[in-house]
């Protein structure tokens, strides 16, 4: 198993956020977890990115790496665990390039750097397009485009993905959603939290529902799209 998950429990002040959560993401799987608005998925991923505390108790364990012992840059430099963001969170006042060049700053291995970007535009024609316009020019579709491709570059041992289908339209999503396949397939395990239920597990293999900060549902993704319960809560059945 490539990330597992023990225990995790996150507090906000006194509100908590995630009640002491486990879960495990093998190398090379699609993983989602779904939930509504509030359950706690962004603030799973932010606590695995280090970009906010874990309660003490908590374990996360990368590839037998402790990763509450990292801080966040070290995350992606050392551990090779990237994160696009709800809302990209891109550099608005940098190019494209400018943009996936910033992605690679830790990296030393400067051919492949090229050989990624150049994987990046090949996955993304239309950013290649774009490389020297401003970040902030693009649509919202390639915006995330930008995000995903900085995500790749950056280190890509396992991708965490925060609603990458927000705010497309449905054909642009499904198109996202294929580009997601295709960088699988390149060997990165992909971690996926998203509001679209349905979506996101016809694109996973296995799959976690989130309710009020605890887990109360895991299964093969096939198996979730059709359990009684999901279907009422979340995919309008």
């Amino acid at each position: 198993m490539q990330l597992c998950v023990k225990n995790l429990t996150v507090s906000y002040g006194n509100i908590c956020a995630l009640h002491g959560i486990s879960f495990t993401v093998n190398q090379g799987e699609i993983v989602t977890v779904i939930g509504a608005n509030g359950a706690g998925k962004s603030t799973t991923l932010r606590a695995i990115s280090r970009m906010i505390p874990a309660e003490p108790g908590s374990t996360i364990d990368f590839m037998g790496h402790n990763i509450l012992k990292y801080n966040t840059d070290k995350v992606v430099s050392k551990l090779g665990i990237s994160h696009v963001p709800e809302g990209r969170m891109i550099f608005g006042n940098l190019t494209v390039t400018e943009n996936l060049r910033l992605a690679a700053f830790a990296r030393k291995d400067t051919e492949a750097v090229k050989k990624d970007r150049k994987w990046v535009f090949d996955l993304f024609p239309r950013l290649e397009e774009r490389k020297d316009q401003l970040a902030e020019t693009l649509s919202g579709g390639e915006q995330q485009m930008l995000a995903v491709g900085r995500a790749y570059i950056s280190g890509r041992k396992i991708m965490l993905l925060d609603e990458p289908s927000m705010g497309l339209a449905p054909l642009l999503m499904l198109d996202m959603f294929a580009s997601l396949k295709e960088i699988n397939r390149t060997g990165t395990t992909i971690l996926l939290v998203e509001q679209n239920a349905r979506l996101a597990l016809k694109f996973a293999q296995r799959g976690y529902v989130l309710e009020n900060g605890k887990l109360v549902l895991e299964g093969k993704a096939e198996d979730l799209l059709d359990d009684p319960a999901v279907k009422k809560a979340y995919l309008g059945a």
